[in-house]
C-alpha cells in the first residue's frame, strides 16, 4: 500500500466549496503497518509436455527419485526407501508391460515422474496402479494432476477399466488429486486406496494420446537442441577467454 501526504497550501480553507475528503478505509493489523497480503499461489501451466520413458532413461529416473527427501520417499514408496532400494526399483521397471512417463525441464532433468503399473493378465476386468512424484520446488503447479490425467488417458486406451492408488493416508496431495478426478477413496487406518472407474477408449481418446505424445517428443527435441547450442556457446566463450589471456600474456 502506498500513502500520499498533502501540503497545507493544497488543503481547502473554511470557505472552500471543495468536497470533503473520503474517509480512510480501516487498516487490518497494528497501526502503521500495511494489511497483510494473502500468499500468492504458484502459477499453473496451461500445458505440460509429458514424455513416455524407456530403458535409456533409467539414469534420469534414478537421479529424480534419489533426489527426493527422506519424507518424500516415505510418501512415494510407503517406507523411507534408501538409495539401494530405489536402485533396485528402477532396475526392475518393466517398460514393455508398464508405462513410465515424466516431465523434463530445460536442462533435461526429470522434474516429475509417474509409473503406471499395468496387469500382465489381459482378461477383463483390468486395473492399473498409479504412483508419482514431483520435485519439491515445483509442487502446487498442477504437475501431479496432469500426470494422473495422462495415466487415465493411457490406461483407458489400453483397455484398463480401473485406475487405483495405494497410498499412505497422510499423503493428502495424492489422495486429493484422485478425489478431484472422481475417484472413491477408502481409508483403512494409516493406508488408503483410491479407485477410479475409466470410460472405454474412443477414437477421440486415441487421437488425444497420439497428439500429446507427438508434442512432448517435439518439446524434448527442442530442449536437446537448446542444450547442444548452450554447450557450444560455453565452449566458444572459453576459447575466446583463453585467446584473450594468451594475448595479454604476450603483451
Amino acid at each position: 500500500m502506498s500513502s500520499s501526504t498533502e501540503s497545507h497550501h493544497d488543503q481547502p480553507g473554511p470557505a472552500s466549496n471543495a468536497p470533503a475528503p473520503a474517509p480512510q478505509q480501516p487498516t487490518i493489523g497494528p497501526p502503521g503497518n500495511p494489511a497483510p497480503k494473502p500468499p500468492k499461489s504458484p502459477d499453473r501451466l496451461a500445458w505440460i509436455p509429458i514424455r513416455s520413458l524407456g530403458p535409456g532413461h533409467r539414469p534420469r529416473i534414478l537421479e529424480h527419485l534419489q533426489a527426493l527427501s527422506e519424507h518424500d520417499r516415505y510418501l512415494r514408496f510407503g517406507f523411507a526407501a534408501g538409495d539401494a532400494q530405489i536402485q533396485r526399483y528402477v532396475d526392475g521397471l518393466d517398460f514393455e508391460r508398464d508405462e513410465v512417463f515424466g516431465v523434463f525441464n530445460r536442462r533435461l532433468r526429470l522434474i516429475a515422474l509417474a509409473h503406471l503399473a499395468c496387469p500382465a493378465d489381459e482378461t477383463p476386468p483390468r486395473a492399473a496402479e498409479f504412483g508419482g512424484s514431483v520435485a519439491a520446488h515445483l509442487r502446487g503447479r498442477g504437475y501431479g494432476a496432469r500426470l494422473f490425467e495422462h495415466a487415465m488417458l493411457h490406461a483407458r486406451n489400453r483397455g484398463i477399466d480401473t485406475l487405483f492408488i495405494h497410498a499412505l493416508s497422510e499423503n493428502m496431495p495424492m489422495l486429493r488429486i484422485a478425489r478431484r478426478a472422481g475417484a472413491t477413496v477408502e481409508r483403512a487406518g494409516s493406508e488408503s486406496d483410491a479407485y477410479l472407474k475409466l470410460p472405454p477408449e474412443t477414437l477421440a481418446s486415441q487421437v488425444e494420446q497420439f497428439v500429446g505424445e507427438g508434442a512432448a517428443a517435439l518439446d524434448y527435441q527442442f530442449k536437446q537442441q537448446a542444450r547442444i547450442v548452450d554447450a557450444f556457446m560455453d565452449a566458444l566463450t572459453e576459447v575466446r577467454a583463453g585467446v584473450g589471456r594468451s594475448g595479454a600474456a604476450k603483451d
